[in-house]
């Protein structure tokens, strides 16, 4: 069976905004993010995304433009040999009620069946404590990064047991050895 990483988006691959991520020209990725990602893929692990993009909920930024940001993400990612082998996004508003908004777990339970696999043990790498919690609803294994929000959980995570890293690039050490 093929070894699967979860990753948030903003804050883990790329630099986040609290102005929202809007275009591909303000999509920056996150010192050693993409490589981490193409070590992961290296070793044969399957990278999927799971974010929340309330920024479509709120109109900010339509389909389009999420479309161009992810396609600028995998352009750069493939120049390393990298990949992301799917893109799972929550596009409501946060009061839209829906299942599929971290820190509910239906974004992971669709990865779940669109992989075939049981989550138990999948690392799920966030900067947000919404990210754990869906994770961990889900049965994944939660992993905090400083970059992004990570730094304002980082004592809830710990409290709760959660690991926490510096970045993508040390949690792919600490997965992969170096």
């Amino acid at each position: 069976m093929t070894p699967l990483i979860i990753l948030d988006r903003d804050g883990v691959i790329n630099e986040d905004s609290d102005a929202f991520i809007k275009s591909a020209a303000e999509w920056r990725p996150i010192p050693g993010s993409l490589e981490a990602i193409a070590r992961f893929n290296r070793s044969g692990y399957s990278v999927v995304v799971a974010s929340n993009q309330s920024g479509i909920g709120r109109r900010l930024f339509g389909l389009a433009a999420l479309n161009a940001i992810h396609a600028r993400m995998r352009r750069e990612l493939a120049e390393l040999g990298g990949r992301i082998d799917a893109i799972f996004f929550c596009p409501h508003h946060p009061e839209a009620g829906c299942d599929c908004r971290k820190p509910q777990d239906g974004m992971f339970r669709q990865i779940a069946e669109r992989f075939q696999v049981d989550l138990r043990g999948v690392p799920a790498v966030g900067d947000s404590h919404r990210d754990l919690q869906a994770a961990r609803s889900a049965g994944a294994s939660p992993i905090l990064v400083r970059t992004g929000k990570g730094k304002k959980v980082e004592d809830i995570a710990r409290a709760e047991g959660i690991p926490v890293f510096a970045n993508l690039a040390a949690v792919a050490d600490a997965i992969l050895g170096h």
